[in-house]
């Protein structure tokens, strides 16, 4: 059980730095210029094989799933950096995010 609890944090640490540098960083182009950075140092740490694919799966997917829910009034945005209608660096964010769910589910399920 320690070793699963261990394993799913080491998969959060990338997106809770993310998260965490939203309220100090105002600026959403050197938001998103951070996150990429995280992201790719996260990727040289650990990369598994075609997993670019889950990254584009998820930052393409949650574009579209954002805009349904900004559109229905769900869920509004103060930062609308992208198409007026979200921040700039969410789908950075939701990309990496499917990324560590897939690690994560894969590992529990062995």
């Amino acid at each position: 059980m320690i070793k699963n609890i261990k394993f799913i944090v080491s998969e959060m640490i990338p997106i809770l730095v993310m998260i965490g540098l939203i309220p100090f960083i105002k600026n959403d182009y050197l938001l998103t210029g951070l996150y990429v950075i995280i992201i790719l140092l996260a990727f040289k740490i650990k990369y598994i094989k075609h997993e670019w694919k889950v990254y584009l799966g998820g930052f393409i997917l949650m574009v579209f799933f954002e805009w349904i829910f900004i559109s229905t009034g769900v869920e509004t945005f103060v930062r609308n950096s992208l198409f007026g209608i979200m921040p700039l660096w969410l789908p950075f964010l939701w990309g990496y995010g499917f990324v560590a769910v897939t690690r994560v589910s894969k590992y529990l399920m062995k």
